[in-house]
């Protein structure tokens, strides 16, 4: 049985301290294939750097809405370099979030835009983050005219956001809150969303799913939230990740047997 974590911080520096043995805990519970995720340049570049340097392990580059107002000027120049770099499979994560308001809502959609207009350049499918701002959302999507391929990353609306993501032609990829006691309308949305469109991941080291909620959490730990997303469905864990796999292999450009 092979795993495929869509989504994790591999190079944060909360993983200082072990980082080359939480990538061997991640093998050993048979996590073959991984995506470390950027959320400004600095860490784009630091994720490359990690991609490159391990096997099975691949990047994406972007700036996420917490960090659309510090964008340098020229930062698109530099992510369309980054984007060259061996490993590199999507521009990410980016997105508008409502939540904390780190950055101003025109600014944040504003280098939302210009990171779509990049991505359907060059054919490069996006990580999303959405917090709190769905709605806004699915009206940017219906208003542009060209929209690259995607991933809703780290989902957290209703069962109706997500067919109305699906309808678009996103995945929807599924976290540690999905295995929450307290997650029913999270549970109806992984219950509905096609099988060819759903995701797995951690967001690492971020969102620990039970059973080991409340500590740092690492891409080891997306058995569990393929484990849960498998009972949701009815499905045997083996089935699960073989689907999840081939899903996270497809929206990436990533061959089955890399």
């Amino acid at each position: 049985m092979e795993l495929f974590d869509t989504h994790c911080h591999l190079d944060d520096e909360k993983f200082d301290p072990d980082r080359e043995e939480a990538f061997q805990r991640l093998r050993d519970r048979g996590v073959a294939r991984i995506v470390c995720v950027g959320s400004d340049l600095p860490t784009s570049e630091s994720s490359i750097r990690f991609a490159q340097a391990h096997e099975h392990t691949w990047a994406a580059c972007g700036v996420h809405p917490h960090e659309a107002a510090e964008a340098p000027e020229g930062y698109l120049d530099r992510l369309r370099e980054l984007t060259r770099e061996d490993r590199v499979v999507a521009i990410g994560e980016i997105g508008l979030d409502y939540y904390y308001d780190f950055s101003p809502r025109d600014v944040q959609k504003r280098v939302l835009s210009e990171q779509l207009d990049l991505a359907c350049d060059l054919d490069m499918p996006v990580i999303f983050h959405i917090r709190d701002a769905h709605g806004d959302m699915i009206d940017l999507f219906r208003s542009r005219k060209r929209l690259p391929r995607g991933i809703i990353h780290c989902f957290s609306g209703s069962q109706e956001t997500a067919l109305e993501y699906v309808r678009m032609g996103f995945y929807i990829s599924f976290s540690g809150p999905l295995t929450f006691k307290k997650a029913p309308n999270l549970q109806a949305a992984a219950q509905a969303v096609p099988l060819d469109r759903l995701l797995v991941e951690t967001d690492s080291p971020y969102l620990s799913p039970e059973p080991v909620r409340g500590g740092r959490n690492e891409p080891a730990n997306v058995f569990y939230v393929c484990q849960k997303l498998a009972e949701l469905r009815g499905l045997p864990m083996e089935e699960m990740a073989r689907i999840t796999t081939e899903n996270g292999c497809r929206i990436y450009g990533i061959p089955l047997e890399a």
